[in-house]
């Protein structure tokens, strides 16, 4: 029987709707408990996951079987749903249509998790949008107004 063999490490990002802060650090972490509850029933292995009040990183090891856009729609759509039912909103909540997904090489994983770690410290130097900006600059992407 043949076997595959793989390594795949994929460095997502995603905002709120409108980049609305509503994730608010009273309940963030339980969010993203949840969102690695789902990955974890779909059979698809989040390493790191964290983030700040209107966007999440995560670090993903991709299985060959599935694509990101599949997997990114997944965690969005199933967490937006439970986090409606939790009411931890007094508005409706919804995810920003479209993610960014960032190949990692192996050398660069470590780099990556302490990043994502790190989110609150680094954007007490950065906004948002200059980090999605420099991610896609060291990636080689033309930045696109509305992008998330």
């Amino acid at each position: 029987m043949s076997q595959t063999y793989y390594n795949i490490w994929i460095h997502l990002v995603w905002s709120t709707k409108d980049r609305q802060p509503l994730l608010k650090k009273a309940f963030r972490q339980q969010i993203f408990q949840h969102i690695r509850k789902k990955a974890e029933a779909e059979g698809i292995w989040l390493d790191t996951i964290n983030g700040m009040e209107d966007h999440v990183h995560s670090l993903i090891s991709l299985h060959p079987k599935y694509a990101v856009s599949d997997v990114v729609n997944k965690l969005k759509g199933e967490s937006s749903h439970w986090i409606n039912s939790e009411d931890f909103l007094k508005v409706k909540f919804a995810w920003q249509r479209g993610f960014s997904a960032f190949s990692v090489s192996e050398s660069g994983v470590d780099k990556v998790r302490k990043y994502i770690k790190n989110q609150e410290e680094h954007h007490r130097k950065q906004a948002f949008r200059e980090e999605v900006e420099k991610l896609y600059k060291l990636h080689k992407i033309q930045w696109e107004e509305g992008r998330t």
